[in-house]
């Protein structure tokens, strides 16, 4: 029987591999550990020119930083399996190889994971051969975010889109232009991402007089200035596909740089607005169309809305919907006298609703989530990939305990063929005895 997972350690005495106020040592109970370790293992395995794959042997110690996005840093050894780089396995479907032949590694990495997708930011592996001496690999990491030179060519696109959005979303009398860029980063993901950091100042040019930035425009001495930062990214057919700027500045005169007026912009409408009226109905309406329940919804709370002009309106609504005691067997639509059932289910459901009425166009999408269905997300026994173990190191002549965290995997059945690449699976944990 093959061994689909194998034998792991975790430290639970975790070093901090990065400083911050808000980073945490990393909880072995906390399955996205596991996941951030397995995406930079994976990550790592397809740079490997020749040989075999490696397979994950133990994290040493690591730091969480929470937030938007939230970053781990850790430290982890690998070994040599006996898949071949280009198998196309995932590293869990291979075995180790041979002690003896088996090359060993240390690797440093820090992930970042925004919203549910990860990402690497630096990786470096330290490579032991089975039998020679270490070898460093800085791992070409393609889709990791690098410093470019502010001198690029390639950021002349990017900021000339920069410095027209700033000049046409601020409400000064003056056009302004490019002052110097600070810094610029770029991260290769199916196109191009651009983080820049530079700084503006007031031309002598009005808006009154240009309606866009020239040649013939200066910089005054004296005139506004500040900074800003400009996040961009370029599809693959090289269009600006998004871009988000903010700025602050640095002179008195300009309280309030970036322009409230945005027609574009999605707006906070207040949940009792008349205007919601039409878009909470087509809302319901297509809640109950769609659930297979045999009452009707109606909807109890409006949480919050906004709207957004697009050649037409587009609303964004989250809302809860109650069962009523109407039921679809006895009602041909629900009616505003059908009461809600004081026992009966309550959604959470958030809306999007686009109309055009010049075309008397409506096209409304609902999701809905059980309110108890939180209930039903608890983690199960079994949910992290680690379970507690105490070990010992000896590092420079000392020895000191580590409450580590041990996962054992499960064997296939005879026969079964390798599952395609994946998340690490979980397994059945439990606390084991203190040494």
């Amino acid at each position: 029987m093959k061994l689909i997972t194998t034998l792991l350690l975790c430290s639970g005495l975790l070093l901090s591999l990065t400083q911050g106020e808000d980073a945490q040592e990393i909880d072995c109970n906390d399955e996205t550990v596991f996941q951030a370790v397995d995406f930079a293992l994976k990550q790592f395995n397809p740079g490997v020119k020749s040989g075999n794959q490696y397979m994950l042997h133990r994290v040493m110690e690591g730091t969480k930083t929470d937030g938007s996005p939230t970053f781990y840093s850790f430290k982890y050894l690998i070994k040599e399996g006996n898949c071949s780089a280009q198998s196309g396995l995932a590293w869990q479907d291979c075995d180790f190889k041979d002690a003896e032949e088996a090359a060993t590694g240390e690797c440093t990495a820090t992930v970042e994971k925004r919203e549910n997708e990860f990402f690497i930011v630096t990786q470096t592996c330290k490579i032991t051969p089975g039998k020679g001496p270490i070898l460093k690999d800085n791992f070409p990491c393609i889709g990791c975010v690098h410093a470019i030179s502010t001198d690029s060519p390639d950021l002349e696109p990017v900021l000339k889109h920069s410095i027209e959005h700033f000049n046409n979303n601020t409400d000064h009398s003056h056009l302004f232009t490019l002052r110097k860029v600070k810094s610029a980063h770029r991260q290769v993901v199916a196109g191009l991402n651009f983080d820049i950091t530079y700084t503006v100042v007031q031309t002598n040019c009005s808006k009154e007089r240009f309606p866009s930035l020239r040649g013939d425009c200066v910089a005054l001495p004296n005139g506004d200035d500040g900074e800003c930062r400009g996040n961009l990214f370029v599809d693959i057919n090289n269009k600006i596909a998004n871009f988000s700027q903010s700025c602050t500045f640095y002179s008195e005169h300009l309280l309030e740089p970036l322009s409230k007026k945005c027609a574009g912009c999605p707006k906070d409408i207040p949940v009792d607005s008349p205007e919601l009226k039409e878009a909470l109905g087509h809302s319901i309406a297509q809640l109950n169309a769609e659930n297979s329940h045999t009452f009707y919804f109606k909807i109890d709370t409006v949480k919050k809305a906004t709207s957004q002009v697009v050649a037409g309106t587009n609303y964004v609504i989250e809302f809860i919907a109650r069962e009523t005691k109407c039921s679809k067997e006895s009602n041909t639509e629900l009616t505003e006298d059908c009461e809600i059932k004081h026992l009966g289910q309550s959604l959470n459901c958030n809306a999007n609703v686009y109309m055009r009425p010049w075309e008397n166009k409506v096209v409304p999408t609902v999701k809905c989530q059980a309110l108890d269905m939180t209930e039903m997300l608890r983690r199960p026994p079994g949910f992290s990939p680690f379970r507690s173990v105490t070990v010992q190191e000896t590092k420079e002549g000392r020895t000191r305990l580590l409450n580590a965290c041990e996962y054992k995997g499960r064997l296939s059945k005879a026969g079964a063929e390798p599952a395609p690449e994946r998340q690490a699976e979980s397994s059945q944990v439990k606390q084991l005895p203190q040494q």
